[in-house]
């Protein structure tokens, strides 16, 4: 008999591109599937689209953005299924998706986490594995002996174990938005539990809908703190010490370079946003401290 299974999707104003992804999960024609959406309190027209015409989902809505890794942890204490799908709303499933995800972890218990094939809308894959974490050349051992090859996988469609999502106690709520899959992944590895890559099964993806309207230097900082989060909480302090070091290094290194380069070549956008991201990534590694609590 094949695991049930529960889809889970946060929500943050992607009405419509939610909509297509609800559409492609019905078109799988799974029976033992049920989809939780849970909405960030939204301001655009998702809760009412979900609500008229998707009856069959189970819809938490929230009065007030909790970030992606709460979110995702309220959806799994309303679920008893044996396999949790984590999917971001900007996303379709491909015909034949959720049998391949089915039919996978079944054939392979020692995998607590695995991921799909991502595709973006041209056809061409999209990167989906990782090898490495994030500053990990500057590490001491810390994350050296863990079962398998693969690191990480990316956050926007994760399918994991109900069981193995509970040893490790659910997503780690201090990650607002990104990093919370490198972070899931390394505890489950950790665990010595094994990651794994469904290549028979493909998810569309059109990536960071939800971040669009934002400013970019707001992008930037939550990227940036959630890196120092993942620092700090993984890493030793000396190994933290010197990641800071060559960040700040780096940042005030490119901050000097795009400032000479703007002489010449004038403020394009482009050469902005870099501008944009080095001085956050200066301000952030300026304030923050290695002795820091984990």
């Amino acid at each position: 008999m094949m695991p049930r299974i529960c889809i889970i999707i946060v929500n943050y104003n992607t009405g419509l591109l939610l909509s297509r992804c609800l559409d492609s999960i019905r078109a799988q024609k799974e029976s033992d599937c049920r989809v939780i959406v849970v909405d960030n309190a939204s301001v655009d027209k998702s809760l009412e689209l979900i609500r008229s015409g998707y009856p069959e989902v189970l819809l938490i809505g929230n009065d007030r953005n909790l970030g992606f890794a709460a979110a995702n942890n309220q959806a799994i204490r309303e679920t008893e299924a044996e396999l949790l799908f984590f999917l971001n709303p900007d996303t379709e499933l491909q015909p034949g998706c959720l049998a391949e995800i089915r039919a996978f972890m079944a054939a392979h218990p020692e995998v607590g986490l695995a991921g799909p094939a991502i595709v973006n809308s041209d056809g061409s894959h999209h990167s989906t594995v990782e090898e490495r974490y994030p500053g990990s050349h500057y590490t001491c051992g810390e994350v050296d002996e863990l079962p398998g090859d693969i690191a990480w996988i990316l956050g926007a469609a994760l399918i994991a174990s109900r069981s193995v999502i509970a040893e490790v106690g659910g997503f780690d709520e201090r990650f607002f938005l990104y990093a919370e899959d490198i972070d899931l992944c390394l505890e489950i590895r950790k665990r010595n539990w094994l990651l794994g890559y469904i290549a028979n099964a493909k998810v569309l993806h059109l990536e960071g809908q939800s971040e669009k309207k934002a400013p970019f230097a707001d992008v930037i900082e939550r990227k940036v703190r959630a890196e120092l989060i993942f620092f700090k909480k993984h890493y030793r302090s000396e190994t933290v010490a010197k990641i800071r070091r060559a960040r700040l290094l780096q940042a005030w290194w490119r901050i000097l370079s795009l400032g000479a380069g703007g002489l010449f070549f004038g403020a394009e956008d482009a050469h902005r946003r870099k501008q944009i991201k080095y001085a956050v990534i200066a301000r952030l590694y300026g304030q923050a401290s290695p002795s820091e609590d984990r």
